[in-house]
């Protein structure tokens, strides 16, 4: 399974971005029972939850991009979106996809976000 991540890029504070995951290869009965997550990390910090969108149709967020961030999946395209709106500097990461189902774990290789002021 390819998980390839795309939209990243530089936008000004206050501008928005969409992210795409796209899980090629991967079969689209699995593409459904399988939980994504967005996943940033910026430079000297850990790696964390963005967003999940469980396959039960569940999704939450982390407390930092609540209320300004999407998570949404087009089974059909077996993509995974990150609306991201109200960007601020501190959104500024590398931002990875992640596909986990009962018996894998994959990652993307990651995109940059960065948000000027």
């Amino acid at each position: 399974v390819q998980l390839q991540a795309s939209g990243g890029g530089l936008v000004q504070a206050g501008g928005s971005l969409r992210l795409s995951c796209k899980a090629s290869r991967m079969i689209l009965s699995t593409f459904w029972s399988t939980s994504f997550g967005w996943y940033r990390q910026a430079p000297g910090k850990q790696r964390e939850l963005v967003a999940g969108s469980s396959s039960d149709g569940s999704s939450n967020y982390g407390d930092s991009v609540k209320g300004r961030f999407t998570i949404s999946r087009d089974n059909a395209r077996k993509t995974v979106y990150l609306q991201m709106a109200d960007l601020k500097t501190e959104d500024t990461a590398v931002y990875y996809c992640n596909a986990r189902g009962q018996a894998f774990d994959y990652w993307g290789e990651g995109t940059q976000v960065t948000v000027s002021s």
